[in-house]
């Protein structure tokens, strides 16, 4: 754990609670022989999400392409009905 902190302007002890937040979310995964404690990374969860953002990116930016081009479509309508002269009903 002190080859972990020591690059780390912060105490062990706060090191330390860092990495149990890492196992508890399954990233980091720790062996311990005698008083050595070895970490290793668990890429599996960072994988997993990585593909849902991506998934969430790809669906989020056909919504937000397909809204932009109605409210351009809208904004065109509006202007073509602006500029129509309007009948003559009033009369």
């Amino acid at each position: 754990m002190t080859e972990i902190a020591e690059p780390f302007d912060m105490s062990l002890n706060a090191v330390s609670k860092h990495i149990r937040v890492l196992e508890r979310a399954g990233l980091i995964r720790r062996e311990i022989l005698g008083r050595d404690h070895f970490l290793t990374v668990n890429v599996e969860p960072l994988i997993e999400a990585s593909r849902w953002i991506d998934d969430q990116r790809t669906f989020w930016e056909g919504r937000l392409d397909a809204l932009e081009s109605f409210l351009r479509h809208k904004k065109r309508t509006a202007r073509k009905q602006e500029e129509t002269p309007r009948g003559r009903a009033e009369e």
